[in-house]
């Protein structure tokens, strides 16, 4: 590996994430959160949070508020059901995503009504600006439609029209590559790129992810994820 590459992407490997096992919570902190705290790991770019979050059949977050933040829910294994003060009310299953704006202020609940383990990424991005309505959004992304490639899930640019919207200066990319087979990803200068391997293990520019690892990479130049094994790969790029 290169000394260009190794100072732009740093391996974040999932046994040193922050831990908190709270019985029907078994969580992760790619960043600090909770009672975990890493005056390293505050953000990346407008990368606030990402907890990589297993919840228990039948349990889960009673109502608690939010605001000032752009919160997207990935789930990867089961389902989530997802209420709030605005009389949202919706379930997000495996591979589909959801996204709720806080603005001004929300409170909300999620909840796992399955009879098994719900698996999921919880993302925050700090909104490109404070306030507004506070709305949420849930949408199915098949995986057969991202094979083989990274496809724009939520995004707060016009441009990506067939994305759930967030008001943020961010993407967020999903995908699924097979062994053996690559992508490449290019990002602007000054982008700041957090990407983990939900399943799997992949190599980015030479270096190897395991399933869950993070990868905390500098934008503006090219990418190359090559999955090592069958692997989903999530990705958000931001300011």
């Amino acid at each position: 590996m290169s000394t260009n590459t190794a100072s732009r992407i740093e391996r974040r490997p999932f046994a040193s994430l922050g831990a908190a096992d709270h019985g029907w919570l078994n969580a992760r902190h790619h960043f600090s959160f909770a009672d975990y705290h890493d005056p390293d790991r505050m953000s990346w770019g407008k990368i606030r949070v990402w907890n990589d979050d297993e919840i228990a059949a039948r349990s889960g977050f009673p109502p608690h508020p939010h605001a000032d933040m752009e919160i997207i829910t990935y789930v990867r294994q089961g389902a989530i059901t997802h209420q709030d003060s605005l009389g949202n009310k919706g379930r997000t299953q495996a591979g589909d995503v959801q996204v709720m704006s806080a603005g001004t202020g929300i409170r909300h609940a999620e909840y796992n009504l399955e009879d098994e383990t719900t698996t999921l990424f919880q993302i925050w991005v700090i909104p490109r600006a404070r306030g507004g309505s506070p709305s949420w959004g849930t949408k199915p992304f098949p995986t057969g439609d991202r094979s083989g490639k990274l496809a724009v899930l939520a995004s707060g640019y016009e441009d990506d029209a067939e994305a759930l919207r967030i008001r943020a200066d961010a993407r967020l990319l999903g995908g699924t590559v097979k062994a053996g087979d690559s992508v490449t990803y290019e990002s602007a200068p000054g982008r700041h790129l957090y990407l983990v391997p939900a399943t799997g293990r992949v190599e980015i520019d030479g270096e190897l992810f395991e399933a869950r690892d993070g990868a905390a990479i500098i934008g503006g130049q090219p990418i190359t994820i090559k999955a090592i094994e069958d692997s989903e790969i999530v990705l958000v790029d931001s300011e």
